[in-house]
């Protein structure tokens, strides 16, 4: 097997990461008890699963396995349409943290850069 290359390293790494931290404060947020304020239930319980796909998808670009591109793509994908549905639930009127906002688009944002660093990796393997 060919070596890693340093951009597919580090988003591997970026994706454990903040795989762990996901899992960590949606599972403070959700189990711990504490007062989140105004919390969109939908969209603490998909960031709290997704940390797990964060993970995974993390290992698989370490072992540069065939499917982790595609898993990379999924997350951005679907979390490109969690933060669509939120903004459509602000836009009606749901209230919501301002941190919120900023955080799915924060994570969205890992995710497309992510998913396109995994995407060229395996074209130029192919």
């Amino acid at each position: 097997m060919p070596a890693r290359r340093k951009p597919l390293t580090a988003v591997a790494v970026v994706a454990i990461v903040f795989g762990l931290l996901t899992i960590v404060s949606g599972g403070r947020a959700l189990f711990g008890g504490a007062d989140m304020g105004a919390v969109v239930p939908f969209v603490l319980w998909f960031n709290f699963l997704a940390g797990f796909a964060y993970i995974i998808a993390g290992l698989g670009l370490w072992y540069r396995t065939g499917w982790a591109p595609g898993l990379a793509i999924a997350i951005t994908l679907a979390t490109g349409a969690i933060f669509a549905v939120f903004l459509l639930e602000v836009w009606r009127g749901t209230a919501y943290e301002a941190r919120t906002m900023g955080a799915m688009a924060l994570r969205l944002a890992i995710w497309v850069v992510i998913s396109v660093v995994a995407a060229r990796e395996n074209a130029s393997r192919a």
